[in-house]
């Protein structure tokens, strides 16, 4: 199986943002908006929940897949890059969870 990483799909999303929407799911998705975007990614995140606690493996990889997407699809409607969320991740590797979390308040 081929490696696939995070930075592979957000260069896929970014090249099916130019493509039209007549063809591209993506950039029919960023032309409905932020808001619109934000509501699909908030639905993905509700069957990601339900596929962990009521489905098998293979549903919560599916509903992952999907919540992943979803969530770089945000980021590019916002103009925020992935590199931009590994650094926080990067940073709050600096310090515990439970410090870093109380630290957030």
């Amino acid at each position: 199986m081929a490696h696939f990483t995070l930075q592979d799909l957000e260069k896929r999303v970014h090249e099916r943002a130019k493509a039209g929407a007549d063809v591209s799911y993506t950039r029919k998705l960023l032309d409905r908006g932020v808001p619109h975007c934000a509501k699909k990614l908030g639905e993905e995140a509700v069957e990601t929940v339900i596929a962990a606690i009521h489905e098998d493996d293979k549903h919560l990889t599916g509903e992952a897949a999907d919540l992943l997407y979803h969530l770089l699809v945000v980021l590019h409607a916002r103009g925020i890059p992935l590199s931009a969320v590994e650094a926080v991740l990067a940073e709050r590797q600096r310090q515990s969870g439970l410090e870093e979390k109380a630290s957030r308040g």
